[in-house]
């Protein structure tokens, strides 16, 4: 929008604003870097990307931001110049528009309804002032303002109706606005993270996927329970958290949550991703002595040391880990642990889950197996929080709305002219819109049909 008498730099910013070359530009950058952002993995660990790329481009890209583009000042950049670009550019158009919309008489031209193809015309056996007052009543009914003028050819009776549906436009144009800074408030504001929670246990931090610092969440979380089913095949069907929110170490708020089932607290959602093992905190050994025979039960803790019976020793439960590979061969969760007989050197032990008769192989004096455990888990949760989600709903909205207004609604008047000749009538309906021909042609037809009908049943009097 120049105006006259403003500085030359305020009307060259005005029209780099208000350029379609500016829209392109912008448009086809955020494309090219779309791209970028779907072939080049996001937020990974720098092992990786120096693995794919070497080092000297993985400083280039790590310079760049590509490797977390969506969060660069360079990507923020080029929203907020598309935000100011269409912003600028409605007001530039708006102008026009406005004085369309809000003037209180608006012009009629009949020459234009008398040039227009989507017209339809009758003849009656009325004097044309008789015919006056029923065409207004009807243009009254069907249009929100209508009124009549005497023009070089007889009486024409305008009706408009629809002005505002020329905003339709411009509801888009504010929908995508929204859009963009919805997106442009999560990305600088809002955050992803993960953080792994085990039965019972409580966390008030998690690490940001951007940058793997911590971020504190202002309160606690705390896993009460985790469950897991499974399908006969041996995969998972669903695995549920039971979380408790605590503040200041009083719990307020307590949810189950599956997957696509979040738990949502102070513009935070918490959202089941993962789950895995851990280490029981104690197991029960079976230990049989090739002595007598005997079959005995002991329960040890992680990193306790017990007397074996029979003075077979003492043996320590070290570590625990799942997918042991054993001579190539993966023989599922394992238990590691320590046998010392008297005082030989000290023996590593090997005890698989799934194969109780795996320490004969040994030959030792007493054979030991896992005789049974309590399964730990952990919850893995993915951490969001954005708050322009909001924004980019309402944008949503307004889109939708703005693009059945746009396409589906018009801007239509219609004029009735009335001709006399002698004692019969010439009544001519044409209409005209801004868009939508078909609906105003239908309407053009609707009307004169009414005419038609009500001439012929001899209700115009």
């Amino acid at each position: 929008m120049k105006k006259e008498g403003s500085s030359p730099l305020y009307n060259s910013i005005w029209q780099f604003f208000s350029s379609v070359k500016l829209t392109v530009f912008v448009l086809l950058a955020l494309a090219v870097t779309s791209i970028i952002g779907t072939l080049i993995p996001q937020n990974a660990s720098p092992a990786e990307y120096v693995r794919a790329f070497g080092e000297f481009y993985y400083r280039i890209f790590f310079v760049l931001d590509i490797f977390d583009m969506y969060h660069a000042w360079w990507f923020q950049l080029l929203i907020i110049l598309l935000v100011f670009n269409i912003v600028v550019c409605s007001i530039d158009r708006l102008t026009a528009t406005w004085k369309i919309i809000f003037v209180k008489e608006p012009v009629f031209n009949v020459s234009r309804f008398r040039r227009t193809s989507d017209q339809e015309s009758l003849t009656v056996q009325q004097e044309a002032k008789t015919l006056e007052a029923v065409c207004s009543s009807l243009m009254a009914k069907n249009f929100s303002y209508s009124r009549t003028e005497t023009v070089d050819r007889g009486i024409c009776i305008f009706g408009e109706k629809g002005r505002w549906t020329r905003l339709g436009v411009y509801t888009v144009h504010l929908s995508v606005v929204l859009l963009l800074l919805g997106g442009l408030i999560g990305s600088m504001f809002g955050f992803e993270g993960f953080v792994n929670i085990a039965e019972g246990e409580t966390v008030g931090s998690i690490r940001l996927r951007s940058n793997n610092s911590v971020y504190p969440l202002h309160f606690e979380v705390r896993c009460d329970d985790f469950n897991i089913t499974f399908y006969d095949s041996g995969m998972p069907s669903e695995y549920r958290s039971r979380l408790t929110v605590l503040e200041k170490g009083q719990p307020v708020y307590q949810k189950d949550i599956i997957v696509n089932d979040p738990l949502r607290y102070r513009g935070i959602n918490l959202f089941q991703s993962s789950y895995g093992t851990l280490p029981p905190r104690q197991i029960t050994l079976n230990i049989e002595s090739n002595a007598s025979g005997m079959r005995y039960r002991k329960t040890v803790v992680f990193g306790q040391t017990i007397e074996l019976p029979e003075n077979l020793g003492t043996f320590t439960l070290n570590d625990f880990q799942s997918a042991y590979t054993f001579r190539g061969q993966n023989i599922g969760d394992v238990f590691l642990g320590t046998l010392l007989q008297n005082s030989n050197t000290p023996v590593s032990l090997v005890l698989p889950v799934r194969f109780p008769v795996f320490d004969k192989m040994r030959k030792g004096d007493a054979v030991l197996s896992v005789a049974e455990y309590q399964q730990r888990y952990y919850t893995g949760l993915q951490v969001t929080k954005d708050p322009g989600v909001w924004v980019v709903y309402i944008g949503f909205i307004l889109m939708i709305a703005g693009c059945f207004v746009t396409f589906f609604m018009s801007h239509q008047s219609l004029c009735i002219e009335i001709q006399s000749a002698g004692s019969e009538s010439r009544i001519t309906v044409s209409g005209v819109a801004n868009k939508n021909k078909l609906a105003v042609m239908k309407k053009v037809k609707k009307i004169a049909e009414t005419l038609r009908q009500l001439t012929e049943n001899s209700e115009i009097q």
